[in-house]
Formats: structure tokens, C-alpha cells, sequence
């Protein structure tokens, strides 16, 4: 009985082998399929928003997720919130100048008044 399951177990390791490098009627193994891409990748011709976002997907690889297209998709993220960012700063700034400057206007005495008395 022994020797029958050594023997099935054989045969079924063998067949399993045959199948995955080739039985022999094709040119090699399994041929290589073409990696999944991101499908809805985030458009170029306007600023992510947040429905993007919450839109994306990407697809599945071996082991996670293809990390080149979760690069991409940082890399472009990081790039529109470095661009927001440097916009805010400019925004606040010249709010800043602004406020800065019609609060120096109110403090400003009139000299014409004291000159006349």
C-alpha cells in the first residue's frame, strides 16, 4: 500500500511538473502574460480633485500592487500639493501685505489738521 501511494505520488508530481514547464508540444513554458495597467489613470489636462481620488484603483500584481503606478500616482499627487501649497503661501503673504497695509492707512495721523490750528 505503501509503495502504491509513493508511486501515485510520483506520477502526480510529475504531471503537475509537465504542466507548468511544458509537456513538450509547445516552444516552453507558460507564456508571460501582460502586466494589468492602471486602467483610469489621473488626468492631465486638469487638477486632481477629489473625486479622482476616490476614484482610483489600481490593479493587482503578484505581490501587492504594481509599484511603479503607485509611484506615478504619488509622485503626481505630491507634485499638485507642492504646487497648492506654494500657491497658499503666496496668497497668504499678499493677504498679509495687504492687511498690513490698510492697517498702517487707519493709524496714519492727518498731519493737515494740527499744521492749520
Amino acid at each position: 500500500m505503501f509503495l502504491f501511494l509513493v508511486i501515485a505520488l510520483a506520477v502526480v508530481v510529475a504531471a503537475v511538473t509537465l504542466a507548468v514547464v511544458g509537456g513538450g508540444e509547445s516552444d516552453g513554458p507558460l507564456p508571460d502574460v501582460a502586466p494589468e495597467r492602471l486602467q483610469d489613470p489621473l488626468p492631465s489636462d486638469r487638477p486632481v480633485d477629489r473625486a479622482d481620488i476616490d476614484s482610483l484603483r489600481f490593479p493587482l500584481a503578484a505581490r501587492g500592487y504594481r509599484m511603479a503606478d503607485v509611484d506615478d500616482a504619488l509622485s503626481r499627487l505630491g507634485a499638485e500639493l507642492a504646487e497648492r501649497d506654494a500657491r497658499i503661501a503666496d496668497l497668504e503673504s499678499a493677504l498679509a501685505g495687504a492687511q498690513a497695509t490698510a492697517h498702517v492707512s487707519m493709524e496714519k495721523p492727518d498731519h493737515g489738521h494740527e499744521e492749520q490750528r
